[in-house]
């Protein structure tokens, strides 16, 4: 049978459950027929003759419903465009919940729970070590699906195999992303149904790690990580804390509650004000070598720009973060660009081109050394220190505002020490930029906000100014991308 609209049809039925009794089958045959969006040949008869019995007229070569019988075909459009619009936030949502083998995986079963708070429909998949920690009954319970736990099953195979399994979600989840399972998925392999799932899937892949913080540390686990982060794999966490073992560190799972936001976050990137938008952000500092040893660079942690790229994405925004070195990880749902010099700034930022809206938080070094060191310079007794030369960086916010892909809205950052709105207007018009947020780097009192968790800011728009209190950096990064949002609707 063709495809048809399959959620609709249940509405008019009264729900899934009347579905499954017409038909007598179970819920995750029902869940099946979802993925697909077709029906069994055989339930044609039944579920024509029970659709009609209940007011509604029904095509049945197609599955359309084109009215009830109290009412003329333009309502009858209304009631479909209605039920599917009810529809919207849930069945068609669906995630891939793959649950590793760890102590964490108890953990699995609290994130399945709250994503189905958000109408969001969760199907397990368990490795062989995750059976050794929870069972598939718990899973299955708790989800409302079969948990599918084995890549040969014959009959899992006939009804929905790993291809299926694999392509017919929004969203592919692991949790606990344990360190033999990334080292597996990071090296292709394909030795259960967890991993061939994540070779063949072509949704989004988001993982949660979490393991002894040693073996979150060893390079082998790092080297990794970056491998699956560039294959464009999503992670959340790991958090730093008490672990089970007794010992502390990082390698701690992310709490559900944040896990289940950032899936919130990529699922809901189509619906924002953004959706459809490409921002470009910048964050972190510029380190510029001296010699293979020694660099000049900046306080900058990034957490302001990361904090703002998450945001736009939020927002529905397609957001490439480059950033210089930052200990942060990367925010969810976002394409990082990993870079040192500003001259490399520049490139990525050019290269990311064209883009709707760019945010130019990163703190670049204005300044490199003409003549960086090929070998460590050596100190000599009685000689007076070395001669740097200096020579001036690209300006990477002049050269974005005056680009021949310029993003429509350009919005600068300004770190002052004093004299902030005169500093601030004052690059606004040198810059050629749409906006600038004024940072006042250092109070009164000697203390930064380099490195800090909470800031104030100055948003300066042309010849308007907002003031900002003190707030949580990531506060800010929603005020400003709520802005952006306002500004493109």
């Amino acid at each position: 049978m063709k495809n048809c609209d399959l959620s609709t049809i249940i509405t008019a039925l009264g729900g899934r459950q009347a579905l499954q009794d017409l038909l007598g089958v179970g819920p995750s045959a029902v869940s099946n027929y979802l993925a697909r969006g077709t029906l069994p040949q055989r339930a044609l008869g039944p579920v024509c003759e029970a659709v009609r019995a209940r007011g509604y007229h029904i095509d049945p070569a197609s599955l359309e419903i084109i009215g009830h019988q109290d009412a003329g075909a333009g309502a009858g459009r209304g009631m479909r465009e209605g039920m599917r619009g009810g529809m919207r936030g849930g069945m068609l949502r669906r995630v891939l919940l793959i649950v590793g083998g760890g102590i964490a995986a108890y953990k699995a079963l609290e994130v399945a729970r709250r994503l189905q708070d958000h109408d969001i429909t969760v199907t397990g998949v368990m490795t062989g070590g995750a059976q050794q920690f929870i069972t598939p009954l718990s899973l299955s319970a708790l989800t409302g699906e079969k948990a599918y736990t084995d890549l040969f099953s014959l009959t899992d195979e006939a009804e929905m195999g790993h291809i299926r399994l694999a392509r017919e979600t929004d969203l592919v989840l692991v949790v606990p992303a344990t360190a033999n399972l990334m080292a597996r998925a990071a090296h292709g392999l394909a030795d259960d149904l967890a991993t061939t799932i994540l070779l063949a899937t072509t949704a989004p892949v988001m993982i949660a790690p979490a393991m002894n913080q040693a073996m979150w540390g060893h390079p082998a686990t790092q080297e990794n990580l970056a491998r699956l982060r560039a294959r464009g794999i999503l992670t959340i966490g790991p958090d730093d804390g008490g672990m089970a073992c007794g010992e502390e560190g990082t390698g701690r799972l992310s709490d559900p509650q944040e896990i289940v936001a950032a899936v919130l976050d990529q699922l809901g990137r189509g619906d924002g004000a953004l959706s459809g938008r490409h921002a470009l952000v910048t964050s972190g500092p510029t380190v510029e070598p001296i010699d293979p040893v020694r660099f000049i660079a900046n306080r900058s942690s990034g957490k302001q720009g990361h904090a703002i790229a998450a945001a736009l994405a939020r927002q529905g925004a397609r957001v490439t973060l480059v950033s210089g070195p930052v200990t942060l990880p990367p925010p969810p749902a976002v394409d990082l660009v990993e870079v040192e010099t500003a001259r490399q700034m520049l490139a990525a930022c050019e290269a990311a081109l064209p883009a709707d809206i760019a945010v130019c938080a990163a703190a670049v070094a204005d300044w490199h050394v003409a003549d960086a060191g090929a070998s460590k310079m050596k100190k000599q007794e009685g000689a007076p220190p070395p001669a740097l030369a200096l020579t001036e960086n690209p300006d990477i916010l002049k050269t974005l505002s005056t680009h021949a892909d310029r993003p429509r809205l350009v919005v600068g950052f300004a770190a002052e020490t004093e004299s902030l709105y005169e500093n601030a207007a004052a690059k606004l018009g040198r810059k050629g930029c749409d906006w600038i947020v004024a940072n006042q780097v250092a109070g009164d009192e000697g203390d930064t906000v380099f490195g800090s968790d909470s800031n104030a800011a100055m948003l300066l728009t042309g010849n308007e100014s907002e003031n900002w209190p003190r707030m949580p950096k990531a506060e800010i990064a929603d005020r400003l991308a709520s802005r952006i949002g306002a500004h493109f609707t």
